[in-house]
Parts: C-alpha cells; sequence; structure tokens
C-alpha cells in the first residue's frame, strides 16, 4: 500500500470509469485526495462536482475531494501550460493539507508525465475502457444511453423532470402515471422510469383523519374537507416533503422523472387555501422543473372523492396555473381533449424537451475528461 494517491480530472460529469479510479486508489492507498478541475465556462459547476463526488465515495474514510478552477488551455506538449496545471493542482491538494503524493492514478496517457512531475508512480488503469466502458465525452453527447454508468446522485441531478399539474378532479393522477409507464416501455434506462405520488394528497387524508377523530371524541359531528382550516406553514412541509421524494425518486430512476405536482404547484394551491403563496414555500419551489403539463378542466367530469373542494373552483385553478407558468416563463402545455389525446400530446412535448436537453459546453479537450 502507498502512502498518498492523487487522482485528477474534470468529471464532467462524474462516471463508472471515475468511480473505479478513486475506488482502486482508496484500496491501495493509506490516503486519497481527488481534485476536480473545472473550467469557468463549463456546463455543469465546479461546487456541484466535487458535492457529487464527496456522495459517490462518502464510503470511503481516506478519500479527501476537492476542487480547483482551472482555465488554463490545455498542450500536453508544452511544458509551461504543464507548470500551470500541475501548480493549480498543488494549490488544491495544500488546501486541503494533502501530504507529498506518492501516486498518480489516471485512465489516461498524460498520467505517466504527471506522476513524474509529483516524483511518484503512476498508475494506468483501464486505457482501453473494457472494465468501465464509458468515457465523460460519451456522456455528454449522450445522457440517456449512458445513463447506467452515472451513479445515483448524477442521476438525481441530470434527471428531466416533467410534472403534471391542473385543478381538482382533471385526470393529472392518471396521466402521469401513464406517461409513467409510457416511458418505461421504451426499455433500457427508460425502464427505470419513476413516478412521484401527490404528497399533498397523503397529508389531507391524514388531516381529516385526525379532525375526525377529534370531533367525535368531543362529541361534535365529523368535518368536511372543504371546512378544515389551513396554515401557510403547512404547505411549507408539503412543499419540502414533495421535493424530498422528488430527489430520492430522481437518483434511483431513468433520464427522466415523472410527478404528480411539486413544490411549484404546491405554491399555487398554498393561494387558493391561504389567499397567498408565502415566499417560504416559494424558495422550496426552485428549481423549476423542466416541463410542466397542465390537464385541461373541460371536458373532464368532476367527480368528488371526499378531498375535493367542488367544480366551480377548477376554472380559477386552470387559470391561474396558466398565468403562474406564463409568469415566470416556465415551459409547458395544456392538455386536451379526450385521456388518449392528451396522452400523445404529453408525449410530444416531452420528446421535444428531450431534443434540447443536456446541453454541455464543450470542455478545452476532451482528452482531461
Amino acid at each position: 500500500m502507498t502512502a498518498h494517491g492523487l487522482v485528477i480530472g474534470k468529471f464532467y460529469p462524474p462516471h463508472a470509469g471515475h468511480t473505479l479510479l478513486v475506488d482502486t486508489a482508496a484500496v491501495q492507498c493509506g490516503r486519497v485526495t481527488v481534485v476536480v478541475m473545472a473550467a469557468s465556462h463549463e456546463s455543469i459547476a465546479l461546487d456541484t462536482r466535487v458535492g457529487w463526488l464527496r456522495e459517490i465515495h462518502g464510503g470511503h474514510t481516506n478519500v479527501t475531494v476537492t476542487g480547483i478552477m482551472d482555465d488554463v488551455r490545455i498542450d500536453y506538449h508544452d511544458a509551461q501550460v504543464w507548470d500551470e496545471h500541475v501548480e493549480l493542482m498543488r494549490r488544491a491538494l495544500a488546501a486541503v493539507n494533502a501530504p507529498p503524493v506518492t501516486a498518480v492514478f489516471t485512465a489516461e496517457t498524460y498520467g505517466v508525465e504527471l506522476a513524474r512531475r509529483f516524483d511518484a508512480v503512476s498508475v494506468t488503469l483501464d486505457p482501453a475502457r473494457t472494465l468501465a466502458p464509458v468515457s465523460a465525452t460519451a456522456v455528454r453527447a449522450d445522457v440517456a444511453g449512458q445513463w447506467l454508468q452515472l451513479a445515483p446522485p448524477v442521476r438525481r441531478d441530470l434527471a428531466l423532470r416533467v410534472v403534471v399539474v391542473g385543478a381538482e378532479s382533471t385526470g393529472t393522477t392518471t396521466l402521469s402515471q401513464a406517461l409513467a409507464q409510457r416511458l418505461r416501455a421504451r426499455g433500457g434506462a427508460w425502464g427505470l422510469t419513476r413516478w412521484v405520488p401527490e404528497y399533498g394528497r397523503e397529508y389531507s387524508v391524514q388531516k381529516l383523519a385526525n379532525a375526525a377523530a377529534q370531533a367525535q371524541l368531543q362529541g361534535d359531528e365529523p368535518p368536511g374537507f372543504a371546512t378544515l382550516p389551513w396554515q401557510a406553514e403547512e404547505f411549507a412541509h408539503i412543499s419540502a416533503t414533495q421535493r424530498v421524494l422528488e430527489r430520492e425518486q430522481a437518483a434511483l430512476g431513468g433520464p427522466l422523472l415523472v410527478c404528480d405536482t411539486d413544490a411549484f404547484a404546491t405554491s399555487v394551491w398554498q393561494e387558493r387555501y391561504v389567499g397567498v403563496s408565502t415566499p417560504e414555500v416559494a424558495a422550496i419551489g426552485h428549481p423549476r422543473a423542466d416541463l410542466y403539463l397542465v390537464t385541461h378542466h373541460e371536458g373532464v367530469p368532476f367527480a368528488q372523492d371526499g378531498l375535493r373542494d367542488g367544480e366551480a373552483v377548477r376554472e380559477w385553478m386552470t387559470k391561474r396555473f396558466r398565468e403562474r407558468l406564463d409568469g415566470e416563463a416556465l415551459l409547458h402545455a395544456v392538455l386536451t381533449g379526450s385521456h388518449e389525446a392528451r396522452l400523445e400530446q404529453a408525449m410530444a412535448a416531452i420528446e421535444a424537451l428531450e431534443r434540447r436537453a443536456w446541453k454541455f459546453a464543450a470542455p478545452w479537450v476532451d482528452a482531461m475528461a
């Protein structure tokens, strides 16, 4: 076992090959430092990449992940350029009080020269990409196609979010479940597509049950849902819980996550029940989803299930969702017609989203990925 291993790279984004490299170094070295080197023009922030790697390798107590901005051009034949890159690496190592490097782990040919500059042993692992058949270049070119090569934290943050919203009894749950099923039928990584249920409904069921139990204990008539009082902080709880569920499912699922509502939609419901959307709830709703699908109330019969206000409020809710989405310039589509027609409209909107999703600024050279 060697004393201190160094792993450097852009990790733009991290993938299974990077994981193999760091995990191997962690077994072979008493201590490992991973240095993420991101250029300022690239599409994924340095802090995001560092955070991902810390999550992925959190089980290794001997692994330290740090990062530094590196806007130096790439030229493997220029000694001065090499000096500038290595100096940045040394600064990053000093920032975490790293000991002298004794081994450099890479999957690239530049590893030999890099190790020489640290007076360390060069360990070149899987340069042919046979153990981990992936590269960051390949991931950036086809995120969905390389999805299974990404760790859960990376999937969680790269997964597209599609949220179905709408007034009561307009088929949001039915449609969102049908969308998830349609996406799963594509196979491959899409077979992992997850559906996130509406936590607000679960909360409402329990709220009504609690109120009914309390009323009966006091000898009163059980209340109806429409008479229940609501507090602003309840919507903050609902929004925060919805966000947690969304993040959990995104980490486990495929390239696109289907949600039956989200924290943004909860802020619209907060307007309905307490008259205003509070800053706390609005903040929980950021960042917004990639696409919102609005189920229009027209053409969908109202069905009372004991947890709904009534048919009269549906027109206002449809209008308010559209106003809020337009006001924030959020990508959305309004779905009308039969269930089958709405499903096809939704899939068309999703396919259009996929065509413009996951666009990455090119790194200086792909060889450093």
